[in-house]
C-alpha cells in the first residue's frame, strides 16, 4: 500500500512539474464544466433529442451518473478519507480558485465521467467511443489542476464504469441480434414492389411523418392503400388479396401489423412489415429496423416464418394481457422519455396498482387472484414486469406471467420488487410456458388486450398458436 501511495505521489508530482502550456487554460475550463455533472447533463440532453439508441444511451448515462454521484459522495468518500494533494503556495493558470475540501478518494468527476460514457456506450458503442476521450480528459484534468492523485481518478473511473454496467440488472440492454426464426422460400421477389399491396396507417409513428410517400418512392409499382375512417387494415388488404395481390404489406404500429397478419394468414400470402410505428416491437424482434430493410427483402424475395398466437380466434404477434398490464405499459411509455424505462415502470406500477382492482381467474384450472395476466407469443426476456424482447420467434410456446394479488402487502411487494429489479424473484410473481391456455374470469366479463388493441369483454379466453406467418426479411446481411 505504501508503494502504491508513493507511486501515486510520484505520478502526481510529475504531472504538476510539467511546463506551462495553452492546454492549462483549457483543462481548467474542462474540469470546471464538469462540476456537479453539468457537462454530462448538457451532452445527455442534446443526445436525448434523437430517438433510439442515442436517447436510451443518454438516459442510461445520466441515470448511472446520478447513482454514481450518490455512491461516491455519500458513501465512498466517507469511508476512504484521503487528504487532497498539497497546493502550490503561489496560484497558477492551472490552479482552482477554491480547492475542494472533501476526501480525495475516489474522484467524483472521474466517476461521473465513466458512468455517463459507459452507460452511453452500452446503448450506442460509436457514441460512447466518441465521448470516451472527453471522459478521459475530465479525469486527467483533476490531476492536472492538482486536486486529485492519479489513483483517485483511476478508482473513480472503476466505480463509474461498474455502476453503469450494473444498470443491466434493472434495464437490460437490448441485444443487437434479431430473434431466431425459420427460413422460408414461400415469398416471391417483387421487382419495384409489383404485386404488393401495402396498407399505410398515417396515424402511426411521429406526428410529422407519413410513410406513404417513402413507400411509393422505394416501391413504385406497389399498391399503396391509406387507412381511412371507412376502411381499416383488414378491409383494405382483404380486398387486395381477393383481387389477386401476390403479397401484402403494412406500414404502421404493432396493432396494424397484427391486423395485417390476420389477413395474410387467411389468404396464405407473405407479409412485408415496414416499420413505421412508435415502438415497432415485432419488426425489431424479427430484424426489421428501417423501411429499407423490408424493401430489400421484397425485392430479393427473402423471407422467414414466425409463430403467431391467438386469443379467442384473434391472432396476435407480440403480447396479450388481462388486468392492469395495458394501462401500466401505456403510462410507462408516456413517462419513459423523462424518467428512463426502469423508473418509469416503477412509477407506472405504483400508479396503476394503487387504484387498480385485482381479478379472479381460473388459469388452466388453477384459481388465481391477480393484478396482471400476461401472455406472450414466444418466450420473452428479461423476466418480470417489463419483458422487452424475444430470443426466438419459433419456439411454439406461450409465455405466461402473472402478478398475484392474494399476498399480504401485495401492492407494496410488487412496486418494491419492480424498483429493485427483482420482480421475477418475488413471491408475488409467477410464470410458466404452455402450448395452449384456457383462462376463465370469475370476476365478470374482462377485456383482453393484444398488440396494443382491446378486444370485446368476455369471461372465457382460449389462447393457442396459429399456422406460422411468412414475413419478408433478409437475415444474411
Amino acid at each position: 500500500m505504501a508503494l502504491d501511495r508513493n507511486l501515486d505521489a510520484r505520478l502526481h508530482a510529475f504531472v504538476r512539474g510539467l511546463p506551462s502550456s495553452p492546454a492549462d487554460r483549457w483543462l481548467l475550463r474542462l474540469t470546471r464544466s464538469a462540476n456537479h455533472g453539468r457537462l454530462w447533463l448538457v451532452l445527455g440532453g442534446l443526445l436525448a433529442l434523437r430517438r433510439g439508441a442515442l436517447r436510451r444511451g443518454a438516459l442510461r448515462g445520466i441515470g448511472s451518473m446520478a447513482i454514481t454521484s450518490a455512491l461516491t459522495n455519500a458513501v465512498l468518500k466517507t469511508l476512504f478519507r484521503r487528504g487532497r494533494p498539497e497546493q502550490p503556495t503561489q496560484p497558477s493558470e492551472r490552479t482552482l480558485r477554491r480547492t475542494p475540501t472533501s476526501s480525495s478518494f475516489p474522484s467524483g468527476h472521474a466517476a461521473s465521467a465513466a458512468a455517463f460514457v459507459t452507460g452511453l456506450a452500452m446503448e450506442s458503442l460509436p457514441a460512447g467511443a466518441a465521448m470516451a476521450p472527453v471522459g478521459l480528459a475530465v479525469g486527467y484534468s483533476r490531476v492536472h489542476v492538482g486536486v486529485h492523485y492519479p489513483g483517485d481518478v483511476a478508482a473513480g473511473f472503476a466505480v463509474g464504469a461498474g455502476v453503469a454496467a450494473a444498470t443491466q440488472h434493472w434495464w437490460r440492454v437490448r441485444p443487437k441480434e434479431p430473434a431466431r426464426v425459420r427460413p422460408s422460400s414461400e415469398a416471391p421477389a417483387l421487382p419495384e414492389g409489383e404485386g404488393l399491396a401495402v396498407a399505410v396507417n398515417p396515424r402511426s409513428g411521429p406526428d410529422d411523418y407519413d410513410p406513404a410517400d417513402d413507400i411509393r418512392r422505394l416501391l413504385p409499382r406497389a399498391q399503396v392503400l391509406e387507412l381511412s375512417e371507412d376502411a381499416g387494415v383488414a378491409e383494405l388488404l382483404g380486398t387486395a388479396a381477393r383481387d389477386g395481390a401476390l403479397a401484402l404489406g403494412v406500414a404502421g404500429g404493432d396493432g396494424s401489423v397484427a391486423a395485417a397478419a390476420a389477413v395474410a394468414l387467411e389468404h396464405g400470402l407473405p407479409l412485408a412489415v415496414i416499420p413505421a410505428g412508435t415502438l415497432n416491437h415485432f419488426a425489431r424482434d424479427v430484424g426489421l429496423l428501417a423501411p429499407q430493410d423490408a424493401v430489400d427483402a421484397v425485392l430479393a424475395g427473402e423471407a422467414v416464418t414466425v409463430d403467431v398466437a391467438d386469443v379467442n380466434g384473434t391472432p396476435f404477434l407480440n403480447t396479450s394481457s388481462i388486468g392492469a398490464y395495458p394501462e401500466m405499459v401505456r403510462r410507462r411509455d408516456r413517462l419513459a422519455g423523462r424518467l428512463g424505462k426502469w423508473l418509469a415502470l416503477t412509477v407506472a406500477a405504483a400508479q396503476v396498482l394503487r387504484t387498480g382492482t385485482p381479478v379472479q381467474l381460473d388459469v388452466d384450472g388453477q384459481r388465481l387472484r391477480v393484478w396482471i395476466l400476461f401472455v406472450g407469443n414466444c418466450l420473452y426476456t428479461p423476466r418480470g414486469l417489463s419483458p422487452a424482447w424475444r430470443p426466438r420467434l419459433e419456439d411454439g410456446l406461450l409465455d405466461v406471467q402473472y402478478l398475484r394479488a392474494d399476498l399480504r402487502f401485495g401492492r407494496t411487494r410488487a412496486v418494491l420488487a419492480t424498483l429493485l429489479g427483482v420482480s421475477e424473484h418475488s413471491r408475488s410473481y409467477g410464470k410458466f410456458q404452455a402450448e395452449e391456455l384456457t383462462v376463465v374470469s370469475r370476476s365478470g366479463p374482462q377485456r383482453v388486450a393484444y398488440d396494443g388493441e382491446m378486444g370485446q369483454p368476455a369471461t372465457e379466453f382460449r389462447f393457442g398458436k396459429r399456422a406460422p406467418l411468412t414475413v419478408y426479411c433478409c437475415r444474411d446481411r
